[in-house]
């Protein structure tokens, strides 16, 4: 065989090759698109164990225990099962709302639930310590402003009336209720995946009154401000959906068409996607709103220093985790 043959032959052999990869990769890609993985890479947090990841949802169960209690009863978790907080300090800024008699009682039950899931969570992951909390009126007052883009005059104090507790409110729980669902395909045993569903239930009902009850005022302006409570809630939910930097995962009372409900509404007394399933977020997403920072390094906000457990700590001691 002359050289020229031989070069033939080889460019052949080459293409053939070449062909061949194709094909694989031609073959392999459905299966890749099929193959989606549990957990989403986009927006990711660390690696985590099933105890990793409902400690971690704990931060939030605690800040919805300190601010349900002390609006409605004008004291904290200390005074009803301070064993729970393991050591970690008293909440910023623990105040009795003025709330009306229904609302006290409502938010009085939602804060011995939240009591409730504190036990739940230690019986079946372990507890981890109460991380500090602000829940004062100025940090409130930082968040609205935050919100609507320039201060309030005169501040945002939820504590003053009903309205604005209720405002407060929907400042907070929905944030875990997004986390559980984010959570709750990554877990691995029965017992975590029981207690996150149950856990989700009753935060998605907490959520549902809250948004409930401002629905029915949605147009009333927010005294003394000139804006009503259907801006407000659309304020902080695109706050929210900023700090996150993950899309729209969080939306007002009120929608554009064609983020209703199958696109035939602007009624969004709850909010979700357009399969009118619950969003999901995951714990770096979370951090970056609840710090008030828009970074999950960086604390803030509700949590001066940080949250506690192994991922919280970690996304402050190093901003390059192995992602899953």
């Amino acid at each position: 065989m002359h050289a020229g043959q031989r070069n033939q032959v080889a460019i052949c052999l080459v293409m053939a090759t070449a062909l061949l990869y194709s094909a694989i990769i031609l073959f392999l890609l459905p299966l890749q698109l099929i193959a989606v993985p549990p957990c989403p890479r986009d927006c990711e947090p660390i690696d985590a164990t099933d105890r990793d990841r409902i400690q971690f949802a704990q931060n939030l169960e605690f800040l919805e225990t300190e601010y349900f209690l002390c609006g409605a009863l004008g004291k904290g978790l200390d005074a009803f099962e301070p064993e729970y907080a393991k050591g970690g300090p008293p909440p910023i800024g623990c105040k009795q709302a003025n709330l009306n008699h229904l609302t006290r009682r409502v938010i009085e039950e939602f804060g011995y639930q939240e009591i409730g899931h504190l036990r739940a969570i230690k019986r079946t992951v372990g507890g981890i310590p109460r991380p500090l909390i602000d829940i004062s009126t100025e940090n409130f007052a930082k968040l609205f402003d935050k919100a609507v883009g320039y201060c309030l005059d005169p501040p945002f104090d939820p504590y003053e009336d009903k309205v604005k507790y209720l405002l407060g409110v929907y400042a907070i729980p929905y944030v875990g209720l997004t986390g559980y669902v984010g959570a709750n395909p990554c877990l691995k045993k029965f017992s975590s995946k029981r207690l996150v569903a149950s856990l989700l239930g009753v935060e998605a009902g907490q959520d549902a009154v809250v948004r409930g009850w401002l629905y029915r005022i949605a147009d009333e302006k927010v005294e003394p401000y000139n804006i009503t409570v259907l801006a407000f809630t659309k304020a902080i939910s695109r706050l929210r959906n900023k700090l996150g930097h993950c899309g729209i995962k969080d939306e007002g009372l009120m929608v554009p068409l064609e983020l209703g409900a199958e696109n035939r509404t602007t009624s969004n007394v709850l909010s979700a996607d357009p399969n009118s399933l619950s969003y999901p977020r995951t714990p770096a997403e979370i951090l970056r709103i609840v710090y008030g920072t828009g970074d999950e390094h960086r604390p803030g906000g509700f949590f001066p220093e940080g949250g506690n457990g192994r991922i919280a700590r970690e996304y402050l001691s190093n901003a390059k985790l192995k992602v899953l």
